[in-house]
């Protein structure tokens, strides 16, 4: 789960990582008004789920409040696209106004899950900002690495030494100490799977400041803290992706035009990377998980076909605890209702399979069965070859 800058700095504000002092506005109104609290000189900030705003026009630094307003106008319902949006890019709704601070240096500092090592990975860099991605592909050596230990946490002796590989110093130093150790405990308390702060910057005066933050949470963690959902800008997320947490579906949009139903995250996986080896291009990642109802496979089938760049529809099936003639059920109920003509190939196998294949050869589908998951996946590729060139 993603939140706004803003809403990441509020949490680490909480645990005494110092921000700047900022506001977030609605309307280019509410961003003039803020702008003359800061005193005229701020920084307007665009704010969307994704990160190179700056390359992208969504941050600019202002002189004063007139200058921020027709800012404001500008980004208000403007698309920023960036390399983490894709090309459709994401529509600017909430803005925020921070005081401008005069910067000595910048750092990069986040904590990330390893799934590797299954630990908290600590990652921090002397070459803060918006090239922190060059500098990580052509000078890996400038970034340092930390792996931490669940049992032992983050050691005062550890977060000093990445400081100091900092180049930290004095005051700053131990300052920057405490900022570590405060992030992880942030980290662990708030089910983090990410925290990043780009950049951490030492100002002219001597304070370390967090000019930029993200965080992602764990959605898996979410019954933990009950306030999450509240935070979510609903805005910014794909409206199927909406209707399928709903229902509890896990599905990621994509930009093929194959839509996929699987049951099983590893299964789905093996299922996107067949299509494409047979040369389809799918259109989404859907998991309907083990145990599904037939009620939550209709859903989850309608959910595809609402996509409107779907031509056909593979459906990797293995009933072990779900059955595979509910699973039929459910995609008959789901096709019937929304009148669906798309051709549809069903790769199933497992617990009453053979029902399930009956069910769905006699529903009056255009509709054939995979005898395998290389079978299913040559068959849809030459239903909508044919459908294309008919």
């Amino acid at each position: 789960m993603n939140i706004h800058e803003y809403q990441a700095k509020d949490i680490l504000n909480g645990y005494f990582i110092p921000v700047p002092r900022g506001r977030v506005a609605l309307t280019a109104d509410q961003v003039e008004r803020a702008a003359k609290e800061m005193g005229g000189h701020c920084v307007i900030k665009a704010q969307i789920y994704a990160g190179g705003r700056g390359k992208a026009g969504g941050v600019k630094l202002v002189q004063h409040p007139e200058q921020a307003q027709e800012f404001g106008k500008e980004l208000f319902g403007k698309k920023l696209i960036t390399p983490q949006t894709g090309p459709e890019g994401l529509r600017v709704r909430r803005i925020l106004i921070e005081e401008a601070v005069e910067i000595a240096r910048e750092f990069y500092l986040s904590i990330t899950l390893d799934r590797e090592s299954s630990r908290f990975c600590l990652i921090a860099s002397a070459e803060g900002g918006i090239d922190i991605e060059e500098v990580a592909r052509n000078s890996p050596d400038k970034i340092h690495l930390l792996n931490i230990d669940p049992f032992t946490g983050l050691q005062p002796f550890q977060a000093r030494k990445i400081a100091i590989a900092l180049g930290l110093t004095g005051t700053v130093c131990e300052d920057c100490v405490e900022l570590i150790q405060n992030l992880y405990r942030c980290a662990l308390e708030k089910d983090c799977l990410l925290i990043e702060i780009n950049p951490l910057v030492e100002t002219k005066a001597g304070w370390l400041m967090a000019m930029d933050a993200k965080i992602n949470f764990d959605d898996n963690a979410m019954f933990r803290h009950r306030e999450y959902p509240d935070m979510l800008d609903y805005s910014q997320l794909d409206p199927l992706e909406i209707s399928a947490g709903k229902y509890d579906l896990s599905y990621i949009k994509l930009t093929g035009n194959v839509g996929c139903m699987v049951n099983g995250a590893g299964l789905a996986m093996a299922t996107l990377d067949v299509l494409k080896e047979f040369g389809a291009e799918p259109a989404n990642f859907l998991d309907v998980g083990g145990g599904s109802t037939r009620e939550k496979v209709a859903e989850a089938f309608k959910i595809i076909l609402q996509d409107c760049d779907v031509r056909g529809v593979f459906v990797n099936i293995f009933g072990g605890i779900m059955r595979c003639d509910v699973i039929a059920q459910g995609i008959i109920e789901a096709a019937s209702e929304v009148q669906c003509r798309l051709p549809i190939v069903v790769r199933m196998d497992g617990s009453t399979v053979e029902e399930g294949k009956k069910l769905l050869l006699e529903s009056g589908l255009n509709v054939q069965i995979g005898e395998n998951l290389g079978d299913g996946a040559s068959k849809i590729v030459a239903m909508l070859l044919k459908k294309t060139v008919a």
